[in-house]
């Protein structure tokens, strides 16, 4: 199976995602994604069993408990598919990146700024005319 055909399924995605925190007992993923996807304990057992199986997930017995881990060597070789890719997207990231930072700097040089006084006039603000 490609790792695309794994990665396609929400609920193993999900299963990835909470995996990426950290490890979980298989109770504890189960109990996570049945609550999110309303699906049995049998299915939450077979996206388990695929991740496994796909090298995605590794598991390792802990007493009575299963205690599963994310594996990153097939997230890596997903991510290198996606290099040839990259060029559609990238730049406009990069460019969300500049205004975000360009943002941010911003408010921070207004907060820098004193509050203007309104008695004050504004150096740069020229005087009305008298008529």
């Amino acid at each position: 199976m490609h790792a695309l055909d794994i990665l396609g399924d929400p609920v193993r995605r999900r299963i990835l995602e909470l995996l990426a925190l950290g490890e979980l007992s298989a109770g504890e993923i189960g109990e996570s994604v049945q609550r999110e996807f309303g699906i049995s304990q049998p299915a939450v057992s077979q996206h388990l069993r695929v991740l496994r199986e796909a090298g995605f997930a590794t598991v390792r017995p802990e007493g009575a408990r299963r205690v599963y881990a994310v594996e990153a060597a097939p997230l890596e070789a997903a991510a290198a598919w996606f290099d040839p890719f990259r060029r559609f997207w990238q730049p406009h990231l990069d460019a969300l990146g500049t205004e975000l930072a360009r943002g941010r700097r911003q408010k921070r040089l207004a907060a820098a700024e004193p509050a203007a006084d309104p008695e004050t006039p504004d150096p740069e603000t020229p005087e009305p005319e008298e008529k």
